[in-house]
This record gives structure tokens, C-alpha cells and sequence, in this order.
């Protein structure tokens, strides 16, 4: 983690705005040589999104080993709620665009493990597969979700703005901000 300020040469370079809000406080990111002039905002935001990313995965991992399903990792626990979602069932492809996954083996992989530890149920229908839950799955996400709402949820605070920004407008920034890194992905894979 470095803290960055800009030094004389980077000022100079700086619309007035920029400048300002970089003399008003130092900016937390974790590679300097990422925290260009005007943009140590987008490198701050990175590095609390890896910082946030990572917390959130031990989380899932730490709450699904309190529901008595210590061995399975957060893309596992992530696809048996979504799988779980309104305890309708669910195509391969619906699953993939919903977790925003790119590579089907990862979704495999986890439904593999899920069906023997006896918490899916999958049926084809010509060529899409579907999947739901079983009795078991749902009473794992019923578990799941009273222990999120004792460790985690009595944290929130009552008006729902940690650190002064509402819950809902973060997740709509993140959303936005999904497809500027989209967009990215796609012309750094043209270079």
C-alpha cells in the first residue's frame, strides 16, 4: 500500500481540479506506478475493490462454514444462492450471465461439487441443462442467510450509509463501473 501525492513535475501536468483534490488528502492504492496524475481516485477505488473483494470471499466461505459446509469456495457458494434465487430453476447460460462468468468450466467445476454434496438437482431439456435446488440446498441457504443477518447485517448501520454513501448508490457506481472495466477487458484483448 503507498500513499501518493503528486510531486512539483505531476502538478504542473494537472488540470486545477485534479490538483486540488489531490493536495486535499493523500490517496491509498497499492501500486504507485498505477496512480497516474488525476486518476489516483480509480487506483484508490481498485485497491479498496481488491481489499473489499477479498473480505466479501472470506465471508461467503466463513458464513457457508457456519451452515456446516466448510469446503466450499465463494464461486460455489455464489452459484448455489443463485442457483436458490426464487427456488426456480435455472438454465447453464442463465447462471453464466447472471455471475457474469466467462468460462463455463468454472461453472462446472462447482455444479460437480454441489451435486454430489446433494444440495442441486440438474435435468436437461434438449440441449440446456437446468438446475435447481434441493430440500437440502435451501435449507443451507435458509441457514445462510439467518447467520448473514446476525453477523453481518446487524453491522449495516440503521440508515444504510456506511461511510456516508448509501448501500444502493454504491452498488449502482459498481454497476456502472462493471461496464467501463467490461469495455476495457474487450479492447485490452485486441491489442
Amino acid at each position: 500500500m503507498t500513499n501518493t501525492k503528486p510531486g512539483r513535475r505531476a502538478r504542473a501536468e494537472q488540470p486545477p481540479e485534479a490538483l486540488a483534490l489531490a493536495m486535499e488528502r493523500a490517496f491509498i492504492v497499492s501500486s504507485s506506478h498505477l496512480a497516474s496524475p488525476g486518476n489516483e481516485d480509480l487506483s484508490e477505488f481498485e485497491f479498496a475493490l481488491t481489499v473489499v473483494n477479498h473480505a466479501f470471499q472470506r465471508w461467503v466461505v466463513r458464513g457457508m462454514a457456519a451452515a456446516n459446509l466448510p469446503d466450499l469456495s465463494p464461486l460455489d457458494a455464489l452459484i448455489l444462492h443463485s442457483v436458490n434465487h426464487r427456488h426456480r430453476q435455472k438454465s447453464i447460460s442463465d447462471l453464466m450471465f447472471t455471475l457474469n462468468l466467462s468460462e463455463r468450466h468454472y461453472l462446472n467445476y462447482a455444479m460437480k461439487k454441489l451435486d454430489r454434496l446433494g444440495l442441486i438437482t440438474r435435468r436437461r431439456d434438449g440441449k440446456e441443462v437446468f438446475v435447481g435446488t434441493t430440500e437440502k440446498g435451501r435449507a443451507v441457504c435458509e441457514d445462510y442467510a439467518r447467520i448473514r443477518k446476525v453477523c453481518l447485517l446487524e453491522l449495516i448501520p440503521p440508515d444504510r450509509s456506511p461511510g456516508g454513501v448509501k448501500i444502493g448508490e454504491v452498488a449502482k457506481a459498481l454497476r456502472v463501473l462493471t461496464g467501463f472495466y467490461e469495455q476495457a477487458s474487450r479492447s485490452a484483448s485486441s491489442l
